[in-house]
C-alpha cells in the first residue's frame, strides 16, 4: 500500500485523458470490489491506456493486458496510476 505522500502524487485512472497511458500503482479499494478489479487485470505494474469515454464520461474503456475493459468512473477512481508516455 502506498504512503499518503505517494498516494497524492498518483492520480486515479478515472482522471486520465483519452489516449493517456499509465502503470497501475495500487488498487485502493478493498473487499469484493477490490478483488474483482485485481481479477480483471488491474494489478500493480500493469500498463493501462484510456481508449475512450461514454458521452457523459461514464463508463470508460481502458486497454489492459491486451483486452478492452469497460469500467465505471467510481471503480476507476479506486485505481491509482503513474502516468507514462505511449511509445
Amino acid at each position: 500500500m502506498l504512503a499518503n505522500a505517494a498516494r497524492t502524487a498518483c492520480p486515479a485512472l478515472a482522471n486520465l485523458d483519452c489516449g493517456r497511458a499509465a502503470v497501475v500503482e495500487e488498487v485502493a479499494q478493498t473487499g469484493p470490489l477490490g478483488d474483482r478489479l485485481l481479477e480483471m487485470g488491474l494489478t500493480p505494474g500493469a500498463p493501462v491506456e484510456v481508449v475512450r469515454r461514454a458521452p457523459f464520461g461514464d463508463p470508460m474503456q481502458v486497454r489492459v493486458r491486451g483486452y478492452l475493459l469497460a469500467i465505471r468512473r467510481a471503480q476507476a477512481e479506486q485505481v491509482l496510476v503513474r502516468p507514462r508516455r505511449l511509445r
